[in-house]
């Protein structure tokens, strides 16, 4: 026990560290540009005037375009690495403002978003490097791997079903605020926090809608057998443009997710790290 209890004291000493919050701090400004990125992807389809895929390589491609993209791109890369640390850290020893399974919970959710910071910080690594790969290419060819194995189908559907479990989650997670218990609101003025918290409604609930919506074309892509379908939050967003006042809406989602990247910007700030 002396060992495991040096290995979390070690991990929360790291955890609780300056230059590991600096960093933290960084990459939610790195999360927010991405975001920020993704709703002008979403808003130049809306328009019909996309070239980029509308997903997180297209998102980061866009960012290295920018002036000083280079530069944004080795921060955002640190950040999420960074956040990735974090997460896997509060996995270990943290959340301990939570309670039996509530804790549980939480912890397992920081084993998710370990995945998908490192991930984000792979495929901007990627096209940092000048070798940008499709998300959206990777998610269909990932499908298409699954579905010629005998359970395939059903494992596509399942998958589906978690990723819209954790859309309805976010929408509601965003609709009740309770991200707001996440974030230093003492330090916050009334003005300040209503608008973070508004910011962050409106982001939660547009990326709730987003990935419910690749659940059900993962679930579609199972029922049909077609892998095409299954191309990440690119697919979500063409689905909702080609709907019925599609152009109206997905501009309503982008705004919705550069809405969830200011919010970053609020987190850089205000965000616990140490709980």
């Amino acid at each position: 026990m002396t060992v495991v209890n040096s290995a979390r004291r070690g991990a929360w000493r790291t955890m609780t560290s300056g230059p590991l919050e600096m960093l933290i701090r960084t990459g939610f400004v790195g999360y927010g540009l991405l975001h920020i990125a993704v709703g002008w992807l979403a808003v130049e389809i809306a328009l019909g005037r996309s070239h980029e895929e509308g997903s997180q390589s297209g998102a980061f491609q866009t960012l290295a375009g920018r002036p000083f993209g280079r530069f944004l791109l080795i921060a955002v890369v640190v950040g999420l690495a960074a956040m990735a640390l974090w997460q896997l850290l509060l996995a270990a020893v943290g959340h301990r403002d939570e309670l039996g399974a509530a804790r549980t919970f939480e912890r397992v959710a920081s084993v998710s978003r370990v995945v998908v910071y490192a991930a984000l910080a792979w495929t901007s690594r990627q096209v940092l490097a000048g070798s940008p790969t499709s998300s959206a290419q990777q998610q269909q060819q990932a499908t298409a791997g699954v579905l010629a194995h005998p359970a395939g189908r059903w494992l596509v559907a399942l998958a589906g079903l978690v990723v819209a479990a954790i859309g309805v989650g976010m929408l509601i997670y965003g609709a009740k605020r309770k991200f707001e218990k996440k974030l230093m609101t003492g330090r916050m003025r009334h003005n300040t926090r209503l608008t973070a918290v508004r910011l962050g409604q409106a982001g939660y609930i547009a990326k709730g809608v987003a990935f419910g919506i690749v659940g059900l074309l993962l679930i579609d892509a199972a029922v049909t057998l077609d892998p095409n379908k299954s191309r990440g939050l690119d697919a979500a967003l063409r689905t909702v443009v080609a709907q019925p006042f599609g152009a109206f809406l997905l501009i309503l989602v982008a705004v919705g997710f550069v809405a969830f990247g200011v919010y970053c910007f609020f987190q850089a700030r205000y965000r616990k790290v140490t709980r």
